[in-house]
């Protein structure tokens, strides 16, 4: 396919893995610039994903678990408000970090966040039972990165829904952090073992945006749209912006 037929085919892209200042200490851009950039660039949404309590925050953590999650999820709401005014679909979500593993939390609200102070403490495989409590979907995240933050790659296929197999960061040539494109062929050949869901994003924490992510061939509805969707395996391209995948991971361009 060239790239004009899959955008034809594939028309509406969406962002799977991004961060804001509000709520990722690594972030250097505000939600509402992020939503801007995204909207600037051509996709048709994005979900907010930033660090959660056991990861980078910006949040304060000493804050009671109601407070902390409220000013957490401010940078959704101020993204989701920002998005409606320009045309920019908006979904909550958020990275789950454990001292080097990370995981990308899809179908949850704040409302439920707040009233489920367990999973704070909750480990890999508790959280899975927890999130899927609430019809949610774990997705770990750039399984195979190495950073010095990174103590060790620890790989839970057991414990997740999916896999994030192509992450933008680590083989788009305008990446300036994380880039090894070999990360994200570990993360494929796991995918084909395993045979588990998948999904792709850019882990934008700045708004330079170059255009990873997920292409399908109608609009997504809701969060839980996107989750039936990718548990099913249903027809959708992967993209770190230069190359395009099918969601097994086959290189079609």
């Amino acid at each position: 396919m060239t790239l004009e037929e899959i955008k034809k085919e594939y028309p509406y892209l969406y962002e799977g893995h991004m961060h804001t200042s509000e709520g990722s200490l690594c972030a250097k851009a505000s939600a509402e610039d992020m939503v801007r950039a995204y909207k600037e660039y051509g996709y048709t949404g994005i979900f907010v994903t930033n660090h959660n309590w056991n990861g980078n925050t910006s949040v304060d953590r000493s804050l009671p678990w109601r407070e902390w999650v409220k000013e957490f999820f401010k940078a959704y709401e101020i993204a989701k408000k920002v998005g409606d005014e320009i045309g920019l679909d908006v979904f909550c979500a958020y990275e789950a970090g454990y001292g080097g593993p990370e995981f990308l939390i899809y179908g949850i609200t704040p409302e439920w966040v707040a009233d489920h102070e367990e999973i704070k403490d909750a480990s890999v495989k508790e959280q899975l039972e927890i999130i899927h409590s609430c019809g949610g979907m774990v997705i770990q995240a750039h399984p195979y990165r190495e950073e010095w933050y990174i103590p060790e790659v620890l790989i839970y296929p057991d414990d997740v829904d999916g896999l994030e197999i192509v992450n933008a960061t680590h083989s788009n040539s305008k990446s300036v952090s994380h880039n090894n494109p070999e990360f994200d062929v570990k993360a494929i050949e796991l995918c084909k073992k395993t045979k588990l869901p998948t999904t792709a994003g850019s882990d934008m924490h700045n708004t330079n945006i170059f255009g990873g992510g997920m292409a399908f061939k109608t609009p997504l509805k809701s969060s839980e749209d996107f989750i039936e969707r990718v548990k099913n395996k249903e027809d959708y391209l992967l993209t770190n912006g230069e190359h395009w995948y099918t969601n097994e991971g086959d290189l079609i361009l």
